[in-house]
Formats: structure tokens, sequence, C-alpha cells
């Protein structure tokens, strides 16, 4: 899939800098979508070192490049130990966000959801479980889609059966008459075994054509290394085919009229992330 936005496709602007120098100082986790006047909201994570403070970032920008933060939620706001990649959405009563959660002292991950009439209104708006995880499986990373009169929602699963191998992943689907109540139908993508995907893929951007880009890894030792692949929707299904063709991850692709604009978590030589944003043209 020669055609898809893929990071170095044009020059990139940093748009959240690393928080600091060295492994887990990162900025990035993106999502992103339009308000009502065609501004983007940029929603992040920021992790400020090891067992610190991690935040939910939430932004508006004019061009995509510039952010201007609107709140910042901690890890503390949700009762969690650490956040990963929000998703936002506007809805008729304004804005919701949902927010990847960990349990404290555990490998369980859980998925909160708030809405409020702004997204300021965010900040105080009460705290909702969408989706719980069990004992069995850590729900992070949401992609929250609307699909005509419903939702769809695809959640990164961690696999917490085998002690020590908590890193394992795979996606799966969700689908919702009113995105507050949804209905599980599991696993559609997973990593093929032998090769770079192996250790689990992690869908991060479904376009409305079906196109779509996950980030993977083939073993433990590339946990915060993964790579980015494209893939396409066949049904409910996707395929972690071909080979990787971005050293990046959590890659988010938003269409616009004349093109789009991409976001993705981007690691530096120190091992710190930051968060990287390019302008793709549409071709004639």
């Amino acid at each position: 899939m020669t055609d898809f936005p893929l990071p170095g496709s044009a020059t990139p602007t940093v748009a959240a800098p690393a928080p600091g120098r060295g492994p887990q100082f990162w900025a990035g986790a993106p999502c992103a979508v339009l308000d009502e006047y065609g501004t983007f909201v940029v929603g992040y994570r920021v992790r400020n070192g090891p067992d610190t403070t991690d935040e939910t970032v939430i932004a508006r920008s004019v061009d995509g490049e510039t952010l201007e933060t609107v709140l910042v939620l901690p890890q503390d706001h949700f009762g969690a130990q650490w956040t990963e990649r929000p998703a936002l959405a506007r809805t008729e009563a304004g804005w919701r966000l949902w927010a990847s959660c960990a349990t404290p002292g555990t490998k369980h991950w859980w998925i909160a959801v708030l809405e409020a009439p702004t997204l300021e209104g965010l900040a105080a708006a009460e705290i909702s479980v969408a989706f719980a995880g069990d004992e069995a499986t850590a729900v992070k990373d949401p992609i929250i889609r609307r699909a005509g009169s419903g939702w769809e929602a695809w959640i990164c699963c961690h696999l917490l059966d085998v002690p020590g191998e908590e890193d394992r992943m795979n996606t799966a689907y969700a689908t919702s008459a009113d995105g507050w109540t949804w209905d599980w139908h599991g696993t559609v993508l997973e990593g093929r075994p032998g090769t770079w995907s192996q250790r689990g893929a992690r869908l991060t951007t479904v376009l409305p054509d079906g196109r779509a880009a996950y980030d993977a890894r083939a073993s433990e030792a590339e946990n915060w290394f993964e790579r980015t692949g494209v893939t396409v929707r066949d049904g409910d299904r996707f395929e972690a085919s071909g080979e990787p063709l971005a050293d990046v991850r959590y890659l988010e692709v938003l269409p616009l009229s004349d093109g789009y604009r991409i976001w993705y978590e981007a690691r530096l030589p120190d091992e710190s992330h930051e968060l990287r944003t390019e302008r793709l043209r549409a071709t004639k």
C-alpha cells in the first residue's frame, strides 16, 4: 500500500518536545479531530520520566503544528498509576474524551470516558468506565470513530494470563449505538508468528476508506520500540502483513479536504520521545 500517508512524506515539525532526556520522557500517543470551526484539537500523553507524573493533554491548533494547551489532566485525576493514548470525539452534547488508565500496583488497564459541553469543561466532568477489561485483559489506546448513526472502537488489549509477558498485545473491535454502552466483537488484528509483529500489533488509526496503520514489535525487548506498518480493513478484520514502513509509533492520520495531517511519536537517540507532525498534500 504505497499511497498511505506515512511519516517522512513531508518535512516534520515538533508539535510537543520530549519533557526530558532519557527513557520514559515521552510526548506522543496522539489523537486528533477538527472542531466545528475547522480548528485542530489534539490529545496526547506526556510521561515525565519513570514512576513520576503522566499527563493527558488537550490542545487546540490553527495549523496542527503550534499547540495551545486547553487542559492537562494528571494520572491522579483518574486514580491511575499511568495514562496512555486518549481519544476525542465531538458529540451532540459537546466533547467526549476517553483516557487510558493503569490500575495502580497491577498490569491491568481500563479506559475512562468523560463528556462536557466544552473542552475546558472536561476537567470537571464525571468519570465513567467505558471499557473495564478483566483479570486476563488490559485495555488501552482506543481509536473511537462515528459510524453512520452509531460508533466504532478499536481497543489495544494486553494479555495478562502469563506473568512476565504482559507486553503481548492485539487489537479488538467494539460497536455502540450511543458511544456509552459497547458490544465487544473480539480480536480483529494480531501479530503474525515469525515476523516483526509476532509479539503484538496495535491499530493506531483507521481511515474512512478502510486503510489503517498499526504499530508492532517482534519481542519483549522491542517494547517502546514499536515500528509502524499499514493494512486495510477486510470486513471487521485487519491483517498484520508486509514490512515495517516507519520507525515511529502511535501514528494518527486526519484526512483533510486537500490531503492529510499526521502526528506520531518519534524516538530520539537518548530514548526520549517527541510528538511530531507533517502536512501531506493530495497528489493529482
